[in-house]
């Protein structure tokens, strides 16, 4: 049984759309593929992408953060993927610092990829909107709790997708890379997984930054994470 929120509560009636869409049929299944302890109510991504774009467009950006840390806190499976996609959009007027802070504060019950990657994604957009914030990611990189390490570079995946980087973002970049040669050495899969899938994102743009760096450290990483890596790059 999950809890139910008081009435009053400003994300109750946004809990309410979505255990009226359950289907514990599909729940189950999600249970069984996510593993993690957790209620799973059943619902589609279409479904939650429907929902969550009315809510965008009906409320302001305070009233956003104040239900997503509603929904968040529930831990119901597809609460949390709302309470991201709440927060998940290139402007935020105003970009205050309240969604970043709440974003961030979520790294600490990241225990699986799928809610972990959609947190992230929002917290892409905040980064590219104030990059000074790769300063508290960089703590990320210290982190002996795996999902917090891995989000690092989730988090930053906008460093790898530029074409014509400007030098600030070159150097940003490179800072993220400076975190990744440390990573090469934790044999951890998700981790491994995470490193590959930075720099196959980069190798699209500046594939000879990547040969570069397999050379440098490719021998330290697993051989599907090398393989991984160089996957869109010539023989």
């Amino acid at each position: 049984m999950m809890d139910t929120p008081p009435e009053d509560a400003p994300h109750a009636p946004y809990l309410g759309a979505l255990e009226a869409l359950r289907n514990p049929e599909r729940a189950a299944g999600m249970r069984s593929y996510h593993k993690a302890d957790r209620i799973y109510l059943g619902l589609t991504n279409p479904q939650l992408n429907d929902l969550t774009k009315q809510w965008r467009d009906d409320l302001d950006v305070p009233d956003r953060v104040v239900i997503a840390d509603g929904l968040w806190q529930t831990d119901i499976y597809e609460a949390r993927i709302a309470a991201a996609k709440l927060l998940t959009q290139a402007r935020l007027r105003p970009d205050d610092a309240a969604a970043w802070a709440l974003i961030a504060s979520w790294a600490p019950d990241f225990d699986s990829w799928a809610i972990a990657d959609h947190a992230c994604t929002a917290g892409q957009k905040r980064l590219v909107a104030d990059p000074a914030r790769l300063d508290e990611i960089a703590q990320w990189t210290g982190s002996d709790h795996l999902w917090i390490k891995r989000a690092a570079l989730v988090i930053t995946l906008p460093w790898a997708k530029q074409n014509n980087p400007k030098p600030e973002e070159t150097a940003a970049r490179e800072r993220i890379l400076g975190w990744m040669a440390q990573y090469a050495t934790d044999q951890r899969w998700f981790i491994q997984k995470a490193v590959a899938w930075w720099l196959r994102e980069l190798s699209k743009h500046d594939a000879a930054r990547v040969t570069a760096f397999l050379d440098a450290h490719g021998a330290q990483m697993r051989p599907f994470a090398a393989k991984e890596a160089a996957r869109h790059m010539r023989p």
